[in-house]
């Protein structure tokens, strides 16, 4: 069976798995479908650490082969997701029952094994049923999702109002149709035309390139009063002075996504205008809600650019995946599949 672990940095190497019994409270699942992310590509080049040897591959979604006397909810032969975070479980806040609110949320490929392998054992609670309606690509995108709605509920906005989306890349966009499924109206700005037209696509009415009006742009969608607050791609190439310069007095700028590029804050807006910065990158306890959003047509995915690949080696697509983390094509959707 097999187990791609990496051993070290772009070190990674297919080993053969061990047959691993399931416990009452386990489940074991065949894995069907892997989304390789800027996430994984970043472990795969050192840039992002993790304690060796790892077993990769963040977003899956898989069908249940054994199911624990003691696990409820999940039938075998069941289309689950699986958790690709969760919360540590030895934190103040999760002893103290508030795993909602984690202090150091577990990534599956940099702190716990990934899902890049036939098959996966884990509790009954780590997955969730898909319905029929929810496709795996879909299933794919539910922590992406999960990002969009925490910081929906960090930014704690009314509807109607703005938030300009730094970075179209997959989560930029589904950032941009999350606020916009709850009635907050999002600016996205972008350099690609082709990231920009699939905004529109997706219903985003304000969509502008970061060019020398962009100042003009933000200011007449907003009626002259800049934006309530900014979410910035981190594999966007864009400035990240550009979204401080767009926002209001007092309001909050979130980071969001991965990058191996390392850039500096023009910290003069941030501290005239006193901002409130800080990062979301899970969505830990978010899967239920996700999944009833996608249910209810939050998120469309169809616009993506897809590859799926069902002849693969590893290596080579997360090398692929490296180089074209800072450019457009980090706006693609690879999905390995991985049964026939």
């Amino acid at each position: 069976m097999d187990n791609w672990v990496l051993k070290g940095v772009r070190n990674l190497v297919n080993e053969t798995a061990e047959t691993k019994e399931i416990s009452p409270t386990q489940v074991k699942v065949k894995v069907t479908h892997l989304l390789i992310s800027n996430f994984d590509a970043l472990i795969f080049n050192g840039d992002v650490a993790a304690q060796y040897p790892k077993t990769i591959g963040r977003f899956a979604v898989g069908l249940v082969t054994e199911v624990g006397e003691q696990c409820y909810g999940v039938k075998k032969g069941e289309r689950v997701y699986l958790e690709s975070a969760k919360s540590c479980g030895s934190c103040y806040n999760c002893k103290s029952g508030k795993r909602d609110r984690c202090d150091d949320i577990q990534l599956a490929g940099r702190d716990f094994d990934g899902f890049l392998r036939d098959f996966v054992v884990c509790e009954y609670t780590e997955v969730s049923p898909l319905p029929d309606s929810v496709d795996n690509l879909q299933a794919l995108c539910i922590e992406m999702v999960g990002i969009a709605e925490n910081i929906y509920d960090k930014l704690n906005l009314s509807a109607g109002q703005r938030v300009a989306v730094v970075g179209q890349d997959c989560l930029g966009n589904i950032i941009a149709q999350v606020l916009q499924y709850h009635k907050v109206i999002p600016i996205v700005i972008d350099n690609n035309p082709g990231n920009l037209e699939k905004a529109k696509k997706c219903g985003i009415y304000y969509a502008f390139p970061a060019d020398d009006a962009i100042i003009d742009n933000v200011m007449e969608a907003t009626n002259g009063n800049l934006c309530d607050a900014a979410v910035y791609s981190a594999s966007s190439r864009l400035p990240i002075s550009l979204p401080s310069r767009i926002i209001g007095k007092k309001k909050s700028l979130i980071l969001s996504g991965f990058t191996s590029l390392h850039s500096a804050f023009d910290a003069r807006d941030i501290l005239e205008k006193d901002l409130t910065v800080f990062g979301v990158t899970s969505a830990a306890n978010y899967t239920d809600s996700v999944i009833n959003m996608l249910l209810h047509g939050a998120v469309n995915t169809d616009c993506f650019d897809k590859e799926i690949i069902s002849q693969f080696d590893p290596v080579r697509v997360l090398t692929e995946r490296c180089e074209n983390i800072s450019s457009s094509a980090n706006s693609k959707l690879t999905v390995l599949k991985m049964i026939f």
